[in-house]
């Protein structure tokens, strides 16, 4: 029970519960979008900002930011250049993160190991800065996603009558994708670039098995991974595991124990 009075974990605490609530929930609109690959882009995307920002000593989270805001317009523009294969952006774009941070690593060399932090996460070293950081995302994520979220539901599951009623579909789409940027970019520090992507998806898919309106998946993919974050911490403390991995793998747990009890409710019924 002693880490449970520590700095270090109330602080990983504090960001990982923040976290689990804007990534699910932009999640759920992306997955719903099929587009839950812009989570991984982005991801590799920031981490060629933070590699830069240890490179030119300026805050990495902060470099890795811009990252991902001009990547996520970059995306925009080419999904409108390319109409009929819209996957095509993101794969040029991912393309190009992997590029150049593996451009960055070779000129600073010396900060590879500390870079490597970001790639798996680092939970347990978020300072008072990040969790500012962390908190101001989570801020404004939230609001814009209550403020939008009949005009975003709309264009989830029908962006051609959206357009049709009026609705400004390339504006709430570059939000979305900027909103994304943002939680990407606060959260790689928390599970890593390589899995943040499982905070977007595997709640979503939780949620795609057990809700049954929007509303539920809402509620659902927040639980979901609060659950998963919560106890992944508490068992990556206790038995010293990677606190990243560890809740990427809770929350295939809780979809695998979706999908088996749906399974048994089938056959029972």
């Amino acid at each position: 029970m002693d880490i449970l009075t520590s700095e270090f974990f109330q602080r990983a605490l504090i960001g990982g519960l923040l976290i689990g609530v804007t990534a699910p929930l932009l999640g759920l609109f992306l997955v719903l979008r099929r587009l839950s690959m812009i989570g991984d882009t982005l991801a590799h995307v920031s981490i060629a900002g933070v590699a830069l920002g240890f490179l030119i000593g300026v805050y990495p989270i902060a470099v890795g930011l811009v990252f991902a805001l001009a990547a996520s317009f970059a995306i925009e523009k080419l999904r409108k250049a390319y109409k009929t294969y819209a996957e095509l952006s993101i794969a040029i774009i991912m393309s190009g993160g992997v590029a150049l941070a593996s451009l960055l690593f070779t000129l600073g060399k010396g900060f590879n190991m500390t870079v490597t932090s970001y790639m798996f996460g680092s939970i347990y070293t978020l300072n008072d800065t990040d969790l500012i950081v962390i908190g101001v995302v989570t801020a404004v994520v939230l609001i814009l996603l209550r403020l939008h979220v009949k005009e975003l539901f709309l264009l989830t599951f029908d962006e051609e009558a959206a357009a049709v009623n009026g609705l400004p579909v390339r504006y709430y789409n570059l939000m979305m994708s900027v909103l994304t940027a943002l939680v990407i970019s606060a959260s790689i520090k928390i599970v890593g670039a390589l899995l943040v992507s499982a905070l977007l998806t595997i709640p979503a898919a939780c949620s795609l098995v057990a809700a049954r309106s929007f509303r539920q998946s809402v509620f659902t993919v927040v639980i979901v991974a609060e659950v998963a974050v919560i106890a992944g911490l508490l068992i990556a403390g206790v038995w010293n595991l990677a606190p990243g991995g560890t809740i990427v793998l809770l929350l295939i747990v809780i979809l695998l124990l979706l999908l088996i009890g749906r399974v048994r409710f089938r056959i029972s019924g």
